[in-house]
C-alpha cells in the first residue's frame, strides 16, 4: 500500500487537515473505519463506485459513485479495499466541511452522499480531471484548487462553535462548561454545533474522548486500561469498555491488537474478510 499525504496551505488549511492519496489495494479485503467526528471527501480514481458495509460480516452494502462525502459518524462502518487501487481524498478538520460544502453538516450524520448531490456536474468533472492526471503532485494541485474555489463564498461558521471545538479537542472540557462559556442557551448551542459539525456536542465529546483513549493506548505495549480510563475522563474501566464497543465494535484489548496494522488513520484491517491476497508494497505515510 502506498499512502501519500499533502498539507494544504492557507487559507484552505483552516478547513482541511490534509489531502491524501492511496494506491495498491492491501491484502485484506475489508477495513473498519472508526468515528472521528470529522468529514472525508473521497474520490475513486480506478472505478466509479464505492461500497459501504454496516459490519464486517454483512454482505449487503450501499453503493455510491466514485466521488462521495463521508459525514460525521458515531459508529464504525466497513469499506471494501478492492477499491483502493487508486483513491484520493481530503480529510476535513472538525467543523471544516460546513464552510466549504455550504450544507448543514447534520444532514449527513452517519451517512455518505454522492458529491454530485452537492456540487452537480462539477463533481464528475473533478473526478475526470483527477483520473486523467499523471502524477500525485498534479492530482493534489487539482483537488486543492477545487476546494479553494469553494472558499470564494464560504458558509459562515459561528464563533461559539469554534470556541467549543477548541475546548472539546484541546482540553476535553465538559459540554455544560463550554455552554456557559459561549453565552448561548443550551438549545441554541446544540443547534449551531450540530449544523456545523454533524453531531451533537455531547456525542462529539464522547468521540473525542474515545480518540484520546486510543491515542494514549497506542503509546504503551501493555496499556493499563483502568488508569487510562480515569486519565481520559471515564468514570471507570467499564465505562471505557462501553465506548470502545460502541465506537469500534471491539473491546479495548481486541482493538489494541490492531495497532500494528499498516492502514490509514482510523482504519482497522479485517483479515480473512473478503481477502484479495494481492501482492502489494507498503510505505510509511509521508508528506508530499
Amino acid at each position: 500500500m502506498l499512502y501519500l499525504v499533502h498539507r494544504p496551505t492557507a487559507p484552505l488549511s483552516r478547513f482541511v487537515q490534509n489531502l491524501w492519496l492511496l494506491s495498491d489495494a492491501p491484502p485484506h479485503g475489508r477495513e473498519r473505519i472508526l468515528p472521528s467526528g470529522t468529514f472525508e471527501l473521497v474520490i475513486n480514481l480506478h472505478q466509479d463506485e464505492f461500497r459501504i458495509y454496516a459490519s464486517a460480516e454483512a454482505d449487503e452494502h450501499r453503493c455510491f459513485t466514485g466521488a462521495m462525502v463521508s459525514g460525521a459518524y458515531c459508529r464504525p462502518f466497513v469499506i471494501d479495499t478492492h477499491e483502493h487501487t487508486a483513491v484520493i481524498g481530503a480529510h476535513f478538520r472538525p467543523g471544516g466541511a460546513f464552510p466549504l460544502l455550504g450544507t448543514p453538516a447534520n444532514l449527513f450524520s452517519d451517512s455518505h452522499v454522492d458529491m454530485e448531490t452537492l456540487w452537480g456536474p462539477r463533481a464528475r468533472e473533478l473526478r475526470e480531471r483527477l483520473c486523467a492526471a499523471e502524477t500525485a503532485a498534479e492530482r493534489f494541485r487539482i483537488l486543492e484548487a477545487a476546494l479553494l474555489a469553494c472558499l470564494a463564498r464560504p458558509a459562515r461558521s459561528h464563533a461559539a462553535v469554534q470556541v467549543a471545538l477548541l475546548q472539546l479537542i484541546k482540553t476535553g472540557s465538559r459540554v455544560r462548561d463550554v455552554v456557559a462559556q459561549v453565552g448561548l442557551s443550551q438549545r441554541r448551542f446544540i443547534e449551531l454545533f450540530s449544523a456545523e459539525v454533524g453531531m451533537t456536542p455531547k456525542l462529539y465529546a464522547r468521540v473525542r474522548r474515545f480518540q484520546r483513549a486510543v491515542a494514549l493506548a497506542r503509546m504503551s505495549p501493555s496499556p493499563d486500561w483502568g488508569a487510562l480510563a480515569l486519565s481520559c475522563g471515564y468514570f471507570d474501566q467499564s465505562h471505557l469498555i462501553g465506548d470502545f464497543a460502541a465506537f469500534s465494535d471491539f473491546s479495548p484489548v481486541e482493538l489494541a491488537r490492531h495497532f500494528g496494522d499498516r492502514v490509514k488513520e482510523n482504519h482497522l484491517a479485517l483479515p480473512g474478510v473478503g481477502s484479495n491476497f494481492s501482492k502489494t508494497r507498503t510505505t510509511a505515510a509521508r508528506n508530499y
